[in-house]
Protein backbone atom coordinates (compact mmCIF):
# COMPACT_ATOMS: atom_id res chain seq x y z
CA UNK A 1 0.00 0.00 0.00
CA UNK A 2 1.10 3.56 -0.78
CA UNK A 3 -0.53 5.80 0.89
CA UNK A 4 0.47 9.80 0.17
CA UNK A 5 4.07 8.14 -0.42
CA UNK A 6 4.15 6.11 2.78
CA UNK A 7 4.95 2.62 1.62
CA UNK A 8 3.24 0.07 3.63
CA UNK A 9 3.85 -3.58 4.16
CA UNK A 10 1.26 -5.42 6.17
CA UNK A 11 -0.78 -8.59 6.70
CA UNK A 12 -3.41 -7.73 9.27
CA UNK A 13 -6.29 -4.79 8.27
CA UNK A 14 -6.22 -3.45 11.96
CA UNK A 15 -4.37 0.08 10.80
CA UNK A 16 -6.00 2.40 12.43
CA UNK A 17 -4.33 5.95 12.54
CA UNK A 18 -1.12 7.93 10.83
CA UNK A 19 0.13 10.46 12.63
CA UNK A 20 3.22 13.40 12.26
CA UNK A 21 5.44 13.31 15.51
CA UNK A 22 6.05 16.77 16.75
CA UNK A 23 9.71 16.22 15.41
CA UNK A 24 9.33 16.74 12.35
CA UNK A 25 9.60 14.62 9.67
CA UNK A 26 9.29 11.75 11.79
CA UNK A 27 6.30 9.32 11.17
CA UNK A 28 4.57 6.89 13.77
CA UNK A 29 2.14 3.84 13.66
CA UNK A 30 -0.66 3.97 16.20
CA UNK A 31 -1.72 0.57 17.66
CA UNK A 32 0.83 -1.03 15.45
CA UNK A 33 1.19 -4.43 17.69
CA UNK A 34 -0.69 -6.59 15.10
CA UNK A 35 1.63 -5.60 12.12
CA UNK A 36 4.07 -7.76 11.32
CA UNK A 37 5.92 -5.88 8.80
CA UNK A 38 6.18 -1.65 7.91
CA UNK A 39 8.26 0.33 6.25
CA UNK A 40 8.58 4.45 6.79
CA UNK A 41 9.81 6.30 3.94
CA UNK A 42 11.45 9.62 5.15
CA UNK A 43 9.93 12.31 3.43
CA UNK A 44 9.66 16.20 3.79
CA UNK A 45 5.50 15.94 3.72
CA UNK A 46 3.00 16.89 6.36
CA UNK A 47 0.90 13.58 7.05
CA UNK A 48 -2.81 13.62 8.58
CA UNK A 49 -4.30 10.70 8.53
CA UNK A 50 -7.07 9.68 10.76
CA UNK A 51 -7.08 12.99 12.77
CA UNK A 52 -10.86 13.04 14.33
CA UNK A 53 -13.15 16.14 14.32
CA UNK A 54 -15.33 17.32 16.98
CA UNK A 55 -18.12 15.27 15.66
CA UNK A 56 -20.43 12.12 16.20
CA UNK A 57 -22.57 9.53 14.19
CA UNK A 58 -25.27 7.77 15.55
CA UNK A 59 -27.56 5.46 13.47
CA UNK A 60 -30.16 3.68 14.18
CA UNK A 61 -32.90 1.98 11.57
CA UNK A 62 -33.56 4.47 8.41
CA UNK A 63 -32.18 7.47 10.88
CA UNK A 64 -28.65 8.97 10.98
CA UNK A 65 -27.83 11.71 13.88
CA UNK A 66 -24.77 13.90 13.38
CA UNK A 67 -23.04 15.20 16.79
CA UNK A 68 -21.34 18.23 16.66
CA UNK A 69 -19.48 20.25 19.53
CA UNK A 70 -19.90 23.78 19.46
CA UNK A 71 -18.21 26.85 20.72
CA UNK A 72 -20.88 29.40 21.04
CA UNK A 73 -18.17 31.87 20.31
CA UNK A 74 -15.15 32.19 18.06
CA UNK A 75 -12.75 33.70 15.68
CA UNK A 76 -12.72 34.16 11.56
CA UNK A 77 -9.84 31.70 11.93
CA UNK A 78 -12.14 28.86 12.43
CA UNK A 79 -13.45 28.79 9.39
CA UNK A 80 -13.54 26.88 7.07
CA UNK A 81 -14.58 24.28 9.10
CA UNK A 82 -13.50 20.95 7.90
CA UNK A 83 -15.21 19.02 5.13
CA UNK A 84 -16.95 15.97 7.17
CA UNK A 85 -18.31 18.24 9.27
CA UNK A 86 -19.71 20.07 6.39
CA UNK A 87 -21.15 16.87 4.84
CA UNK A 88 -22.89 15.82 7.34
CA UNK A 89 -24.88 19.09 7.68
CA UNK A 90 -25.65 18.74 3.99
CA UNK A 91 -26.75 14.93 4.59
CA UNK A 92 -28.93 15.81 6.99
CA UNK A 93 -32.59 17.29 6.83
CA UNK A 94 -33.27 18.88 9.91
CA UNK A 95 -30.87 21.22 11.67
CA UNK A 96 -31.69 21.20 15.48
CA UNK A 97 -29.69 23.07 17.99
CA UNK A 98 -30.10 23.91 21.89
CA UNK A 99 -31.66 27.01 21.28
CA UNK A 100 -32.21 28.95 18.07
CA UNK A 101 -30.18 32.15 19.41
CA UNK A 102 -32.00 34.35 15.84
CA UNK A 103 -35.47 34.55 17.51
CA UNK A 104 -33.87 36.32 20.12
CA UNK A 105 -32.18 39.39 19.14
CA UNK A 106 -31.72 43.34 19.79
CA UNK A 107 -34.45 44.81 22.35
CA UNK A 108 -36.25 40.97 22.12
CA UNK A 109 -33.37 39.28 23.54
CA UNK A 110 -32.93 42.15 26.15
CA UNK A 111 -36.14 42.17 27.45
CA UNK A 112 -36.07 38.94 28.22
CA UNK A 113 -33.02 38.94 30.01
CA UNK A 114 -34.12 41.82 32.31
CA UNK A 115 -37.23 39.97 32.92
CA UNK A 116 -35.65 37.45 35.17
CA UNK A 117 -32.31 39.47 35.72
CA UNK A 118 -33.37 42.24 37.16
CA UNK A 119 -34.42 42.36 41.16
CA UNK A 120 -37.99 42.62 42.50
CA UNK A 121 -38.07 42.16 46.04
CA UNK A 122 -36.36 45.19 47.34
CA UNK A 123 -32.70 43.42 47.50
CA UNK A 124 -29.67 44.48 45.33
CA UNK A 125 -26.31 42.86 44.48
CA UNK A 126 -24.50 43.88 47.58
CA UNK A 127 -27.29 42.55 49.79
CA UNK A 128 -26.96 39.04 48.01
CA UNK A 129 -23.18 38.37 47.38
CA UNK A 130 -20.85 37.03 50.44
CA UNK A 131 -18.30 39.31 51.01
CA UNK A 132 -15.49 38.02 49.13
CA UNK A 133 -17.06 37.72 46.10
CA UNK A 134 -18.81 41.46 46.21
CA UNK A 135 -15.17 42.64 46.47
CA UNK A 136 -13.84 40.44 44.03
CA UNK A 137 -16.50 41.92 41.36
CA UNK A 138 -16.02 45.96 42.86
CA UNK A 139 -12.33 44.78 41.61
CA UNK A 140 -12.71 43.78 38.33
CA UNK A 141 -15.64 45.73 37.46
CA UNK A 142 -13.20 48.78 38.32
CA UNK A 143 -10.46 47.36 36.18
CA UNK A 144 -13.13 47.47 33.40
CA UNK A 145 -14.87 50.55 34.03
CA UNK A 146 -17.48 49.54 35.61
CA UNK A 147 -18.64 51.31 38.78
CA UNK A 148 -19.89 48.13 40.40
CA UNK A 149 -23.29 50.40 41.60
CA UNK A 150 -24.75 50.60 38.02
CA UNK A 151 -24.66 46.83 38.19
CA UNK A 152 -26.58 46.95 41.97
CA UNK A 153 -29.80 46.07 40.40
CA UNK A 154 -28.81 42.67 38.71
CA UNK A 155 -29.09 39.34 40.08
CA UNK A 156 -25.55 38.05 39.90
CA UNK A 157 -25.46 35.33 37.53
CA UNK A 158 -26.87 37.93 34.90
CA UNK A 159 -23.55 39.84 36.31
CA UNK A 160 -22.05 36.34 35.28
CA UNK A 161 -23.29 36.21 31.76
CA UNK A 162 -22.23 39.76 30.96
CA UNK A 163 -18.99 39.90 32.15
CA UNK A 164 -18.02 36.54 30.45
CA UNK A 165 -19.97 38.58 27.34
CA UNK A 166 -17.79 41.29 27.97
CA UNK A 167 -13.98 40.04 28.39
CA UNK A 168 -14.91 37.84 24.73
CA UNK A 169 -15.71 40.91 22.96
CA UNK A 170 -12.48 42.29 24.60
CA UNK A 171 -10.48 39.19 23.89
CA UNK A 172 -11.97 39.57 19.64
CA UNK A 173 -14.25 36.49 20.12
CA UNK A 174 -17.84 37.04 18.53
CA UNK A 175 -20.98 35.24 19.03
CA UNK A 176 -21.39 35.45 15.10
CA UNK A 177 -18.16 32.97 14.79
CA UNK A 178 -19.94 30.71 16.86
CA UNK A 179 -20.55 27.12 15.29
CA UNK A 180 -24.69 27.24 16.38
CA UNK A 181 -24.66 31.33 14.88
CA UNK A 182 -22.77 29.61 11.65
CA UNK A 183 -25.13 26.68 10.73
CA UNK A 184 -28.47 28.86 11.97
CA UNK A 185 -26.88 31.16 9.09
CA UNK A 186 -26.96 28.63 7.12
CA UNK A 187 -29.76 26.44 7.48
CA UNK A 188 -31.78 29.65 6.82
CA UNK A 189 -34.49 28.77 4.01
CA UNK A 190 -33.25 25.57 3.46
CA UNK A 191 -33.93 22.92 6.58
CA UNK A 192 -36.30 22.72 9.21
CA UNK A 193 -34.58 24.27 12.13
CA UNK A 194 -35.56 22.75 15.72
CA UNK A 195 -34.45 23.42 19.52
CA UNK A 196 -33.79 20.94 22.12
CA UNK A 197 -34.12 24.10 24.68
CA UNK A 198 -34.68 27.49 23.75
CA UNK A 199 -32.92 30.90 25.40
CA UNK A 200 -36.39 31.63 27.63
CA UNK A 201 -35.59 28.12 29.27
CA UNK A 202 -31.78 28.86 29.55
CA UNK A 203 -32.64 31.83 31.10
CA UNK A 204 -35.17 30.52 33.51
CA UNK A 205 -32.41 27.86 34.78
CA UNK A 206 -29.65 30.27 35.49
CA UNK A 207 -32.72 32.28 37.13
CA UNK A 208 -33.50 29.64 39.61
CA UNK A 209 -29.91 29.54 41.01
CA UNK A 210 -30.21 30.04 44.98
CA UNK A 211 -28.75 32.39 46.23
CA UNK A 212 -25.75 30.53 47.57
CA UNK A 213 -25.30 28.73 44.01
CA UNK A 214 -25.30 32.32 42.02
CA UNK A 215 -22.53 33.23 44.35
CA UNK A 216 -20.56 31.05 43.72
CA UNK A 217 -21.07 30.89 39.95
CA UNK A 218 -20.17 34.76 40.16
CA UNK A 219 -17.34 33.99 41.84
CA UNK A 220 -16.04 31.63 39.80
CA UNK A 221 -16.57 33.29 36.59
CA UNK A 222 -14.35 36.38 37.97
CA UNK A 223 -11.91 34.14 38.59
CA UNK A 224 -11.77 32.49 35.67
CA UNK A 225 -11.51 36.18 33.51
CA UNK A 226 -8.22 36.05 34.36
CA UNK A 227 -7.26 32.52 32.25
CA UNK A 228 -10.26 33.12 29.87
CA UNK A 229 -7.91 34.30 26.60
CA UNK A 230 -5.51 31.18 27.12
CA UNK A 231 -8.26 28.77 28.23
CA UNK A 232 -10.14 29.92 24.68
CA UNK A 233 -7.24 28.85 22.96
CA UNK A 234 -6.74 25.54 24.32
CA UNK A 235 -10.69 25.06 23.51
CA UNK A 236 -10.26 25.92 19.95
CA UNK A 237 -7.36 23.72 19.47
CA UNK A 238 -8.52 20.60 21.26
CA UNK A 239 -12.08 21.32 19.51
CA UNK A 240 -10.23 21.32 15.80
CA UNK A 241 -8.38 18.25 17.03
CA UNK A 242 -11.66 16.18 17.76
CA UNK A 243 -9.63 15.93 21.46
CA UNK A 244 -12.66 14.90 23.84
CA UNK A 245 -10.86 14.92 26.64
CA UNK A 246 -8.76 18.41 27.24
CA UNK A 247 -12.19 19.98 26.62
CA UNK A 248 -13.78 17.47 28.85
CA UNK A 249 -10.92 19.12 31.63
CA UNK A 250 -11.29 22.74 30.55
CA UNK A 251 -14.66 23.11 30.77
CA UNK A 252 -15.58 20.59 34.14
CA UNK A 253 -12.55 18.76 35.33
CA UNK A 254 -10.52 22.26 36.01
CA UNK A 255 -12.95 23.90 37.68
CA UNK A 256 -15.18 21.03 39.64
CA UNK A 257 -11.46 19.68 41.15
CA UNK A 258 -11.10 23.32 42.60
CA UNK A 259 -14.37 23.32 44.50
CA UNK A 260 -16.37 20.53 45.70
CA UNK A 261 -19.45 22.89 46.00
CA UNK A 262 -19.69 23.74 42.44
CA UNK A 263 -21.14 19.47 41.63
CA UNK A 264 -24.86 20.76 42.38
CA UNK A 265 -24.62 23.68 40.63
CA UNK A 266 -23.20 21.69 37.27
CA UNK A 267 -25.48 18.75 37.73
CA UNK A 268 -28.00 22.04 37.33
CA UNK A 269 -26.66 23.69 34.51
CA UNK A 270 -24.63 20.40 32.66
CA UNK A 271 -25.77 17.18 33.67
CA UNK A 272 -29.48 17.15 33.93
CA UNK A 273 -29.53 19.24 30.67
CA UNK A 274 -27.52 16.52 29.26
CA UNK A 275 -30.13 13.88 30.27
CA UNK A 276 -33.34 15.80 28.69
CA UNK A 277 -31.30 16.50 25.31
CA UNK A 278 -30.54 13.13 25.30
CA UNK A 279 -33.72 12.03 25.44
CA UNK A 280 -34.81 14.16 22.36
CA UNK A 281 -31.86 13.14 20.40
CA UNK A 282 -33.08 9.39 20.88
CA UNK A 283 -36.65 10.19 19.72
CA UNK A 284 -34.86 11.69 16.38
CA UNK A 285 -33.58 7.82 15.75
CA UNK A 286 -36.89 6.63 14.91
CA UNK A 287 -38.42 9.35 12.24
CA UNK A 288 -36.78 8.06 9.23
CA UNK A 289 -35.04 11.47 8.75
CA UNK A 290 -31.45 12.87 9.56
CA UNK A 291 -30.29 15.51 12.17
CA UNK A 292 -27.80 17.20 12.69
CA UNK A 293 -27.27 18.32 16.23
CA UNK A 294 -25.00 21.20 17.61
CA UNK A 295 -24.99 21.67 21.05
CA UNK A 296 -22.24 22.84 23.16
CA UNK A 297 -18.96 20.70 23.51
CA UNK A 298 -19.13 20.13 26.91
CA UNK A 299 -22.41 18.49 26.73
CA UNK A 300 -20.99 15.73 24.37
CA UNK A 301 -17.88 14.75 26.63
CA UNK A 302 -17.33 12.74 30.07
CA UNK A 303 -18.76 9.94 31.81
CA UNK A 304 -21.98 12.27 31.86
CA UNK A 305 -21.78 13.65 28.48
CA UNK A 306 -24.33 12.50 25.69
CA UNK A 307 -22.46 10.47 24.28
CA UNK A 308 -21.98 8.32 26.63
CA UNK A 309 -25.43 8.53 27.68
CA UNK A 310 -26.56 7.45 24.04
CA UNK A 311 -23.86 4.65 23.80
CA UNK A 312 -25.37 3.36 27.35
CA UNK A 313 -28.82 3.28 25.89
CA UNK A 314 -27.40 0.58 23.27
CA UNK A 315 -26.44 2.82 20.44
CA UNK A 316 -23.83 2.80 18.53
CA UNK A 317 -21.75 6.13 18.21
CA UNK A 318 -18.69 7.03 16.30
CA UNK A 319 -16.25 9.90 16.09
CA UNK A 320 -16.11 10.93 13.19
Amino acid sequence: LDFHGIPLRYYMDNIETIYEDKKPNVYNIQKSSALDNITIKYRRTSVRVGKKCFLWEVKSGSSIVYLLGSIHVGIKSMYPLDKRIEDAFNRSDVLVVEANINKNQGLDALSLYLDYALYKDGRNLGSSLSRRTYNLAKDKLQEMGFPIDLLDMYKPWYVAVLLDNLEFVKLGYDPQYGIDSYFLNKAQGLKKILELESVKSQIRLLSSFSDKEQDLFLYYTLLYLDTMGKSMSELIDAWRNGDTKMIDSILTGEVLSSDRRLIPLFDKLIYRRNKNMADKIEDFLDTGYNYFVVVGAGHLVGAKGIVALLKKRGYFVIQL
